[in-house]
């Protein structure tokens, strides 16, 4: 008999071990549903079916709530937000084709745009499909192109027009402005700036929305606090509060990763919010917000923002 009870406990330690933790990547929806355009063979290892781990895209009806620019998603369900139509193909397909006015046939996700010298907003609220066991990475990919260059060029536009977010535009058509020796080639006040919060979902603990906040990369990573303990933006740290210190530069079609902390119980954040631990089905709500000043069309989706990191397995 001591044998046995001896056996089952080794096994159900076991069990909880091989749990473990593992790689997840999360996007407005299902996220087995993700359009495969934009995720390799290996990344959609860890695109799960959130059905499968009870985690619901869709819980209650008060938040968030169905806005006029809400695009993609219901009430309590994650969503997509702009403040443009979607309306516009994805240009980062290079084999997309243009059958009419409007009219257009490609792979990935349709787009919503912001154009040069047009200020506007992209928001995303994505579900954790774990409990994250480290931090959080925010992954944003969006097509980014000289002015107008898409009614020109079509699809071959990315080939040609690529941009970057606060590039200096020359005088021709397509071309970048060269700048001298001691001067920014970015012009930084036409950076989109980003925000990021934490929702309680279906399974926390309770905890007021508070804001998440991000490691620069590169830096020495050092968690910095003052005499209450509070963190503090300094070198290695910056609160995502769509601030101008919350700046972040896009390259057209390319994935820009902010890393987030991992938020701790407890912990007081820059803006005097406390953190809380997450859990599987917590809201995640990015902003991209983009200044009027902006120097480029930017697009972008649904699945344009993305958050990746390490859960715990939920078998």
């Amino acid at each position: 008999m001591k044998w046995l009870i001896a056996s089952l406990l080794a096994l159900t330690m076991v069990s909880a071990a091989f749990a473990g933790e593992d790689p997840y990547i999360a996007v407005v929806g299902n996220d087995v549903d993700a359009n495969g355009f934009y995720f390799s063979p290996k990344y959609e290892q860890f695109l799960y079916d959130q059905d499968l781990f009870s985690v619901p895209v869709c819980f209650g009806t008060t938040f968030p709530l169905v806005t006029p620019q809400t695009r993609v998603g219901g009430a309590g369900c994650e969503q997509f937000r702009a403040n443009s139509p979607i309306n516009q193909p994805e240009i980062c397909d290079t084999l997309g084709i243009v059958n009419g006015v409007g009219d257009f046939t490609f792979f990935g996700e349709p787009n919503a745009v912001i154009r040069k010298q047009n200020s506007g907003y992209f928001e995303w609220f994505i579900r954790l499909p774990k409990k994250p066991d480290g931090e959080i990475n925010i992954v944003i990919q969006c097509g980014v192109l000289k002015p107008n260059a898409f009614a020109f060029e079509e699809f071959d536009s990315v080939l040609l027009c690529a941009a970057e977010t606060g590039e200096r535009i020359g005088t021709g058509f397509c071309t970048r402005d060269q700048v001298d020796a001691g001067v920014n080639p970015i012009i930084n006040t036409s950076l989109p700036k980003i925000t990021a919060i934490a929702y309680p979902g279906p399974y926390s603990l309770g905890f007021a929305p508070f804001h998440l906040t991000a490691y620069k990369n590169p830096s020495n990573y050092v968690l910095t606090t003052n005499a209450a303990g509070a963190m503090q933006n300094n070198g290695s740290l910056q609160i995502l509060d769509g601030s101008a210190n919350s700046r972040i530069l896009l390259k057209s079609c390319m994935d820009k990763t902010i890393l987030a902390k991992i938020p701790v119980t407890d912990q007081v954040n820059a803006m005097g919010e406390t953190e809380a631990d997450l859990e599987a089905g917590d809201l995640i709500f990015v902003r991209l917000d983009v200044p009027i000043n902006n120097t480029v069309d930017i697009y972008c989706h649904s699945q344009s923002a993305r958050l990746q990191g390490i859960g715990e397995s939920p078998f």
